[in-house]
């Protein structure tokens, strides 16, 4: 993993606390791609601060969870005020988008402070060792507990760098969510889960209920020199300060035809394209998405070329739309 410190080296905390934020939400294999291209945008904590807002956004397009984004901006911003990243778990809870896990994470294995830090990896070993059949999320102040427990051993105090990352590692390789490799473990004559046969079925969860789905519309319109028109939604809110295809706000029902002519960012021959499905983290958004190709676009928001859409601060969902528009052939 590109972030972690080779033997012998110091963790950064920029590296440490840049890849936590970005890792919340989203597995190991979709950052690493990002994390590179980031850092090598911003390859400091003040290159970062001293960027431009849509710059970050445009860093972050395509990783969801677009507050994390702009937590991140401001967090930098904090943390050249300050100097440097704070050392303390309380000074690194006071910065913007950093919660209890991520300034454990960061205390832990950039200033080595004894502390566990939570995840899903750890609360999977955690349950199995100690046994918690307690369905998440009731079980967390148990698993706190047996997680400080752990964390208690002197060989991990001794070394709690290496003791949070080896939890992070023993979860995601050994102790996994389906067929844990149970023979191989190195505690596993101290699981209590294992012993009882139940360590594959821990963590137990509560059910979740069925996300509600909502309905947007949304407009690809093109001019005579092959520009598309976008906008860039309000920088607070959902998907804030990203780009997007113009379209009114989302809502419960969904769009009848009639309506989209009403909606549409201006008077046009509109050709519906299709559906783009795309899961949110409290809902499901279901896109039509409409066509149109003008001589000169008359609306609100501003132009690209098709050919530099890349370069934009779309969020995935936007960037699916721009795919199903560019299979349909120019009309």
């Amino acid at each position: 993993m590109p972030w972690r410190a080779r033997p012998g080296e110091l963790a950064d905390p920029y590296r440490v606390w840049l890849s936590e934020i970005m890792l919340q939400q989203t597995t190991v294999a979709a950052v690493i791609p990002y994390y590179e291209k980031f850092l090598t945008r911003f390859p400091s904590v003040q290159a970062l601060a001293a960027a431009e807002s849509e710059a970050v956004m445009q860093a972050w397009a395509g990783l969801g969870y677009y507050a994390r984004a702009r937590n991140l901006h401001a967090c930098a911003r904090a943390v050249t005020e300050l100097g440097a990243f704070p050392d303390t778990l309380d000074g690194l809870r006071a910065l913007p988008g950093i919660g209890p896990y991520t300034a454990a994470a960061v205390g832990a294995i950039a200033f080595g402070i004894p502390v566990v830090p939570i995840d899903g990896n750890v609360e999977r070993v955690v349950s199995r060792v100690f046994a918690i059949t307690e369905a998440l999320p009731g079980s967390k102040p148990a698993i706190a507990e047996g997680a400080a427990r752990l964390g208690d051993d002197p060989s991990a105090r001794a070394r709690p760098s290496d003791f949070a990352q080896s939890l992070f590692d023993l979860g995601a390789t050994i102790c996994t969510p389906t067929n844990p490799a149970c023979a191989i473990c190195p505690w596993m004559g101290d699981c209590a889960g294992r012993a009882q046969g139940i360590a594959a079925e821990l963590p137990r969860k509560t059910p979740k209920k069925a996300r509600p789905v909502r309905h947007g519309v949304h407009f690809w319109l093109v001019d005579a020199e092959g520009r598309v028109l976008l906008r860039t939604r309000p920088p607070k809110g959902l998907l804030g300060g990203m780009v997007e295809l113009p379209g009114p706000v989302w809502r419960a029902a969904p769009w009848q035809p009639d309506e989209v002519q009403d909606e549409a960012p201006m008077r046009a021959k509109w050709r519906h394209l299709g559906e783009v499905t795309h899961g949110l983290t409290h809902f499901e958004l279901r896109i039509q998405l409409h066509a149109a190709r003008v001589d000169v676009i008359q609306a609100e928001g501003f132009l690209r070329l098709i050919n530099v859409l890349d370069d934009e601060a779309l969020p995935s969902m936007m960037r699916k739309c721009v795919a199903l528009a560019l299979l349909e052939p120019p009309g």
